[in-house]
């Protein structure tokens, strides 16, 4: 599917998700996504889309077995609300946001309470850093689709994160820690698990350990993509 950013607009949106009752895809395009804009660069609107036409690229993607027990209600708010948490920072972020649905009283007027929690599990459980695995498959699939597995992507956002959360470090400093960073998430035996079989993270993941393999490499694209970012060539690089 992939709504192209031009056509991020609410009219498209909420035709582009006939699943979709039309007033909830109003609430999410007028309150749930505009909340995005407070958070780092990494994470403002044009995440919450992504990962809001991943997971139901996902859910439409599902063999039948599993696409007939799903509401893709559900899935379509868990991942819009994915990361509202982040408005008190990133380290309780996934359960900051099951709290947040919780206590939506606007979620009320189309959800049971059994639904409403189903969604903030699926939200709570989207974390790559999570050391169980997600309570259910709505989980599943917003924490696959919030992999957004492309090489120059996850570079790109990891080094967004890296420049507004520690400002103070110098541009040698965010390269090498955007570089541990991704040893440790997406290198051989990090710690990021997938869980969709029919997802095509796994392919992609492959290739961004191939371009790991080679650590001149990926120094040297993590380097171009910092330029890149940051609007020109960087002192010492």
């Amino acid at each position: 599917m992939n709504i192209a950013q031009a056509d991020r607009n609410k009219e498209s949106f909420i035709s582009s998700f006939p699943e979709i009752r039309p007033e909830i895809a109003e609430y999410v395009i007028d309150e749930i996504i505009p909340r995005y804009a407070a958070f780092d660069p990494a994470h403002r609107e044009d995440h919450a889309w992504d990962v809001i036409e991943n997971s139901m690229n996902l859910y439409r993607r599902a063999p039948e077995e599993v696409r007939g027990v799903l509401d893709p209600e559900i899935i379509f708010v868990a991942a819009a609300c994915h990361d509202l948490g982040r408005i008190n920072g990133k380290k309780n972020h996934h359960t900051d946001s099951g709290k947040m649905i919780r206590a939506d009283s606007t979620l009320r007027r189309w959800f049971s309470p059994e639904q409403i929690e189903a969604v903030a599990q699926a939200a709570e459980d989207h974390r790559a850093s999570l050391d169980y695995e997600p309570r259910s498959m709505y989980g599943k699939m917003v924490a696959e689709a919030d992999r957004l597995i492309d090489s120059g992507t996850i570079i790109r956002r990891t080094l967004q994160y890296g420049m507004s959360r520690y400002p103070e470090l110098s541009p040698q400093e965010q390269i090498d820690r955007a570089l541990e960073h991704l040893y440790d998430k997406y290198g051989p035996g990090g710690y990021l698990k997938l869980w969709i079989p029919w997802s095509d993270n796994a392919s992609r993941l492959e290739c961004l350990r191939m371009l790991l393999d080679d650590r001149a490499a990926a120094r040297k694209e993590v380097e171009r993509l910092y330029h890149e970012t940051a609007g020109g060539p960087a002192a010492g690089i």
